[in-house]
């Protein structure tokens, strides 16, 4: 007997299954990210161990190996597995849980409520980092559920204090290193867009800047109000804040910047940057270009050289009192080329005033690190991934503005890699900011994008 149908009916129970899973995590992610959002893990002071003790009980009902690891009880990490052949070195899949502060009186809605509103999931942490925290619990749950055949460990890892010390990542690095030691990992920091034109972009994030604190201390003589003083701290302070608005710092096109504005100027929306690329790496030009950049998309500038943002401002305890300090604390965010001991010479050079002292800030940094490589498997798995799942996807590798721990794990020589899972809707993102939100949709497709790559990285 001639049996021509089975196949094709083993394929379309294949694609029912494929689709039925594909809803099953998308699902899963959308439970777990409300479940996440709830969980308030401000940092300061971060109580992240609300997040690790509910990862675990996920955990132990799926029977996926984990545990809890951290040197602090209130401020835990949770590091699971489930394992692979052993064919190749294993995949890490990490994420944050700790949140920046969210002022309350600033939102329409409680931030850690995640109140569905119009399609959108409201609350500290659904875009920083708690979205990709669930849908990677998702594909670890889906993982294990369908048990699928794996050439290589996948590895979850949530880790604590990403937004203040690293300290969650530190102490597994030098206390539990081959807990989440692995060829790859899969982290926040990628950015995906859509063009005015419909095209999809995914910024691949392979490095990063360099946050640095730096402190401004002026020095002068306290006394009455009614009597201004030529010393007074706050005057002096001002103007070196004005100076350091004024400065043009350095343009440095790194090899991962001059590929991305090779790319991006590809694209209908960024056409107009063509002409200027070359400007950039002229010194004589390159600082003219980068301020044109700057009026246009000041995202594009911020990775062309280091940038300062004061953010704190204290002085003075009584109106009518002339206080003999004041202080500034700068946000820095350095070239990776560039090193600290070069921000503060430079720095102390443009504010130029005896009265002050530039200094660096109480603090560990993070480290310096050459970007993760292109040239990898994984990297044209996520290629392909990307390309197939929108029409004129356009993939690039970038440098983001912002700090991850992924500079930690660069630093012990694994490659590391933002994945952009998630469109963004909004004109400017939300993340840090009031209203805090990402869209279903967007964390439906992502959940199935960051599913797609694991599933070819461990085949």
């Amino acid at each position: 007997m001639c049996f021509g149908w089975l196949p094709l009916l083993v394929l379309l129970a294949s694609n029912r299954a494929a689709a039925q899973q594909g809803g099953d995590v998308t699902r899963l992610a959308e439970r777990y990210l409300i479940d996440l959002v709830r969980l308030n893990t401000t940092n300061p002071p971060g109580n992240e161990s609300r997040v690790a003790h509910y990862l675990k009980r996920v955990a132990d009902a799926e029977g996926i190996p984990n545990e809890l690891a951290g040197g602090d009880p209130g401020r835990l990490n949770l590091v699971a597995r489930i394992r692979g052949s052993g064919a190749r070195r294993p995949l890490l899949l990490m994420a944050h849980s700790d949140v920046v502060p969210a002022d309350k009186a600033q939102w329409t809605v409680d931030p850690f409520s995640a109140e569905i509103r119009e399609g959108f999931i409201y609350g500290r942490g659904a875009q920083d980092d708690k979205a990709l925290l669930a849908a990677e619990l998702a594909v670890m749950v889906e993982l294990k559920r369908t048990d699928v055949r794996l050439s290589r460990d996948v590895i979850l890892l949530s880790e604590a204090d990403e937004e203040s010390a690293s300290t969650g990542i530190e102490w597994l690095i030098h206390n539990a290193w081959e807990k989440i030691n692995a060829e790859f990992a899969l982290n926040e920091g990628g950015f995906s867009v859509r063009t005015s034109t419909g095209q999809r972009v995914f910024e691949i994030q392979t490095a990063e800047k360099i946050p640095t604190r730096v402190v401004l201390v002026a020095r002068g003589t306290a006394g009455h109000a009614s009597l201004p003083r030529q010393d007074n701290p706050i005057e002096h302070l001002a103007r070196a804040l004005v100076r350091l608005e004024d400065y043009d710092q350095p343009v440095r096109v790194s090899a991962t910047t001059r590929r991305y504005l090779r790319d991006i100027s590809r694209l209908a929306d960024y056409r107009w940057l063509a002409p200027l690329i070359p400007q950039l790496e002229n010194p004589r030009t390159a600082n003219a270009a980068a301020n044109h950049i700057r009026s246009r998309d000041p995202e594009v500038d911020a990775i062309l050289r280091t940038t300062l943002s004061p953010t704190m401002l204290s002085a003075g305890s009584k109106i009518n009192v002339i206080p003999n300090t004041a202080e500034a604390q700068i946000d820095v965010r350095r070239l990776p080329d560039e090193t600290h001991a070069e921000i503060l010479a430079r720095l102390r050079q443009i504010v130029h005033d005896p009265a002050i002292e530039v200094k660096p800030a109480a603090g560990q940094e993070m480290p310096a690190t050459p970007p993760s490589s292109v040239d990898t498997e994984l990297y044209r798995k996520m290629e392909e991934v990307f390309v197939r799942s929108s029409a004129n996807a356009v993939v690039m590798p970038y440098m983001v503005r912002g700090a991850t721990d992924g500079s930690f794990l660069r630093q012990k020589g694994m490659d590391v890699y933002g994945v952009p899972l998630f469109i963004r809707e909004d004109k400017e993102s939300r993340a840090h900011g009031n209203d805090e939100r990402i869209s279903l949709e967007s964390l439906r497709a992502g959940t199935r994008l960051l599913r797609e790559i694991v599933l070819a990285a461990t085949r």
